[in-house]
């Protein structure tokens, strides 16, 4: 399996900071027969992040929590923020793929329960922050990051009223993580002015078509515009955005076109 790095900078550091590369990944959809995925994702510490956050979808199958712990096992040394989206608790179901292009009138049909409880215990021993409900205040290469994030917006599991609020004073940056970016969500933590937003969730579009230069996504499968379904954005005054493509797809879509698996490597950079 190969995949890409997509790298950008964002400028968002206090001048005289040193820079802080960020390692964003998403989407892995594990299962323990993924073989060469989990090779992959067990070579992402070669990027030598300073920084790893995942915005969730860590799992695609009732026995993946161990395989996931074991290919992240090198990136659980470093200092790390999750959340989780809404295949870290049901299992997949065989589902009509056009049904993606159609509008979502948030109907769900769930497939069996994951063991979450014991992937967010997994990661939390190691040290990663479950963002799920929650703020966070690390230090990263002397730099104060406030970190915030809400659970899975496509299961209408978030409310970022338990974490919202200006960001504390004796922080440097505030980010926000999240699984699927809705608007609600995106809207609500530039009201609060953070410098930067990580999410997940579209697969890039998972199915893109050529376009002026390169190629555009037919759906996000959220109602974020489908020019921002991959990749580091900004518009107005808004916070950065960057939308992982991610690694995986479900057991039952394994095609990805012109949407190649990828992690985001994020240099924050003084303005």
């Amino acid at each position: 399996m190969s995949f890409v790095v997509r790298q950008a900078q964002m400028p968002i550091l206090p001048i005289g900071h040193d820079d802080i590369r960020v390692l964003h990944f998403s989407d892995l959809h594990l299962t323990p027969a993924r073989r060469t995925e989990i090779r992959a994702i067990e070579s992402f510490i070669d990027l030598e992040p300073d920084l790893v956050i995942s915005t969730g979808d860590f799992l695609g199958h009732k026995d993946a929590v161990p395989v996931a712990l074991k290919a992240l096992d090198s990136l659980l040394d470093l200092p790390g923020l999750f959340v989780f989206g809404s295949n870290d608790y049901f299992a997949p179901l065989p589902k009509n793929p056009f049904s993606y292009l159609l509008p979502d009138k948030g109907k769900r049909i769930h497939g069996p329960d994951l063991p979450w409880h014991e992937l967010a215990a997994g990661l939390s021993d190691r040290g990663w922050l479950n963002l799920n409900f929650s703020r966070a205040i690390m230090k990263i290469n002397e730099t104060s990051i406030e970190a915030r994030g809400t659970d899975d917006a496509h299961l209408h599991r978030d409310d970022y009223s338990l974490v919202a609020g200006p960001p504390a004073k004796s922080a440097d940056i505030a980010i926000g993580v999240t699984h699927a970016p809705y608007k609600r969500i995106l809207n609500a933590m530039a009201q609060d002015h953070l410098d930067a937003i990580f999410a997940g969730h579209t697969h890039g579009g998972q199915v893109r078509l050529p376009w002026i230069g390169g190629s555009r996504a037919l759906t996000t499968n959220c109602d974020l515009p489908t020019w921002r379904a991959r990749g580091l954005t900004k518009f107005a005054l808004e916070p950065w955005l960057n939308v992982s493509a991610g690694m995986g797809t479900s057991p039952y879509a394994r095609i990805r076109v012109a949407s190649p698996p990828e992690v985001s490597l994020i240099t924050l950079t003084s303005k």
